[in-house]
Protein backbone atom coordinates (compact mmCIF):
# COMPACT_ATOMS: atom_id res chain seq x y z
CA UNK A 1 0.00 0.00 0.00
CA UNK A 2 1.50 3.38 -0.97
CA UNK A 3 2.20 5.91 1.73
CA UNK A 4 0.49 9.29 1.72
CA UNK A 5 2.37 12.60 1.66
CA UNK A 6 1.31 13.19 5.27
CA UNK A 7 3.13 9.97 6.26
CA UNK A 8 6.51 11.04 4.85
CA UNK A 9 9.20 11.19 7.55
CA UNK A 10 12.11 12.27 5.34
CA UNK A 11 12.58 13.35 1.73
CA UNK A 12 15.91 13.07 -0.09
CA UNK A 13 16.47 15.65 -2.81
CA UNK A 14 19.01 15.20 -5.60
CA UNK A 15 19.44 17.17 -8.80
CA UNK A 16 21.13 15.92 -11.97
CA UNK A 17 22.79 18.08 -14.61
CA UNK A 18 23.37 16.65 -18.10
CA UNK A 19 21.76 13.29 -17.33
CA UNK A 20 24.00 10.24 -17.48
CA UNK A 21 27.05 12.31 -18.47
CA UNK A 22 27.21 15.13 -15.97
CA UNK A 23 26.80 15.63 -12.26
CA UNK A 24 24.40 14.63 -9.47
CA UNK A 25 24.22 16.42 -6.13
CA UNK A 26 21.97 16.40 -3.08
CA UNK A 27 20.49 19.61 -1.74
CA UNK A 28 22.47 19.28 1.52
CA UNK A 29 25.80 18.89 -0.31
CA UNK A 30 26.60 15.50 1.26
CA UNK A 31 26.65 13.83 -2.15
CA UNK A 32 28.12 15.56 -5.19
CA UNK A 33 29.44 13.24 -7.86
CA UNK A 34 30.38 13.22 -11.51
CA UNK A 35 28.33 10.71 -13.47
CA UNK A 36 29.46 9.14 -16.72
CA UNK A 37 28.28 6.11 -18.63
CA UNK A 38 30.44 3.04 -18.01
CA UNK A 39 32.83 1.93 -20.73
CA UNK A 40 30.48 -1.01 -21.46
CA UNK A 41 27.83 1.52 -22.53
CA UNK A 42 30.19 3.60 -24.62
CA UNK A 43 31.13 6.12 -21.94
CA UNK A 44 34.39 7.18 -20.39
CA UNK A 45 33.70 5.37 -17.12
CA UNK A 46 35.57 8.09 -15.24
CA UNK A 47 32.69 8.91 -12.89
CA UNK A 48 30.10 6.85 -11.14
CA UNK A 49 26.85 5.96 -12.87
CA UNK A 50 23.17 5.71 -11.94
CA UNK A 51 23.33 1.92 -11.68
CA UNK A 52 26.14 2.12 -9.11
CA UNK A 53 24.20 4.72 -7.13
CA UNK A 54 21.08 2.53 -7.22
CA UNK A 55 23.11 -0.52 -6.15
CA UNK A 56 24.58 1.44 -3.24
CA UNK A 57 21.18 2.64 -2.07
CA UNK A 58 19.51 -0.75 -2.52
CA UNK A 59 22.23 -2.67 -0.67
CA UNK A 60 22.17 -0.21 2.27
CA UNK A 61 18.37 -0.27 2.47
CA UNK A 62 18.27 -4.08 2.23
CA UNK A 63 20.91 -4.39 4.97
CA UNK A 64 18.68 -2.23 7.15
CA UNK A 65 15.65 -4.42 6.39
CA UNK A 66 17.75 -7.50 7.18
CA UNK A 67 18.51 -5.96 10.58
CA UNK A 68 14.82 -5.38 11.25
CA UNK A 69 13.83 -8.97 10.50
CA UNK A 70 16.88 -10.34 12.35
CA UNK A 71 15.81 -8.50 15.50
CA UNK A 72 12.27 -9.87 15.12
CA UNK A 73 13.66 -13.41 14.72
CA UNK A 74 16.41 -13.03 17.37
CA UNK A 75 18.95 -13.92 14.69
CA UNK A 76 22.59 -12.87 14.93
CA UNK A 77 23.65 -11.05 11.74
CA UNK A 78 26.84 -9.61 13.22
CA UNK A 79 29.44 -9.18 10.48
CA UNK A 80 26.92 -9.59 7.67
CA UNK A 81 27.18 -7.81 4.33
CA UNK A 82 24.69 -7.22 1.55
CA UNK A 83 25.71 -6.74 -2.07
CA UNK A 84 23.41 -5.48 -4.81
CA UNK A 85 24.34 -6.08 -8.44
CA UNK A 86 22.36 -3.85 -10.79
CA UNK A 87 22.44 -4.70 -14.47
CA UNK A 88 21.12 -2.55 -17.29
CA UNK A 89 20.25 -3.84 -20.72
CA UNK A 90 17.97 -3.45 -23.68
CA UNK A 91 14.37 -4.62 -23.55
CA UNK A 92 11.19 -4.09 -25.59
CA UNK A 93 10.70 -0.61 -24.10
CA UNK A 94 14.29 0.58 -24.59
CA UNK A 95 16.29 -0.26 -21.47
CA UNK A 96 15.55 -2.08 -18.23
CA UNK A 97 17.21 -3.11 -15.00
CA UNK A 98 17.81 -6.43 -13.27
CA UNK A 99 19.03 -6.81 -9.69
CA UNK A 100 20.70 -9.57 -7.72
CA UNK A 101 20.86 -9.20 -3.94
CA UNK A 102 23.35 -11.42 -2.14
CA UNK A 103 24.30 -11.56 1.50
CA UNK A 104 26.99 -13.04 3.64
CA UNK A 105 25.73 -13.83 7.14
CA UNK A 106 28.55 -15.65 8.95
CA UNK A 107 26.61 -16.61 12.10
CA UNK A 108 23.69 -18.35 10.35
CA UNK A 109 23.33 -21.59 8.46
CA UNK A 110 22.37 -21.33 4.78
CA UNK A 111 18.67 -22.13 5.27
CA UNK A 112 18.22 -19.61 8.10
CA UNK A 113 20.03 -16.98 6.02
CA UNK A 114 17.75 -17.65 3.01
CA UNK A 115 14.68 -17.33 5.23
CA UNK A 116 15.89 -13.98 6.58
CA UNK A 117 16.69 -12.73 3.07
CA UNK A 118 13.17 -13.57 1.90
CA UNK A 119 11.65 -11.76 4.87
CA UNK A 120 13.92 -8.74 4.33
CA UNK A 121 12.86 -8.67 0.68
CA UNK A 122 9.23 -8.37 1.81
CA UNK A 123 9.88 -5.32 4.04
CA UNK A 124 12.68 -3.45 2.25
CA UNK A 125 11.30 -0.23 0.71
CA UNK A 126 13.51 -0.64 -2.39
CA UNK A 127 12.22 -4.19 -2.86
CA UNK A 128 8.65 -2.97 -2.49
CA UNK A 129 9.26 -0.20 -5.05
CA UNK A 130 10.74 -2.55 -7.64
CA UNK A 131 8.39 -5.51 -7.07
CA UNK A 132 6.59 -6.35 -10.31
CA UNK A 133 8.69 -3.84 -12.27
CA UNK A 134 12.11 -5.48 -12.52
CA UNK A 135 13.56 -8.90 -11.84
CA UNK A 136 15.15 -9.12 -8.39
CA UNK A 137 16.80 -12.37 -7.32
CA UNK A 138 18.15 -13.27 -3.91
CA UNK A 139 21.39 -15.20 -3.48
Amino acid sequence: MPIQQSDVLYTAVATAENGRDGRVATDDGKLDVVVNPPVELGGSGTGTNPEQLFAAGYSACFQGALGVVARQENADITGSTVTAKVGIGKNDDGFGLIVEISATIPNLDAESARTLLKKAHEVCPYSKATRGNITVTLA
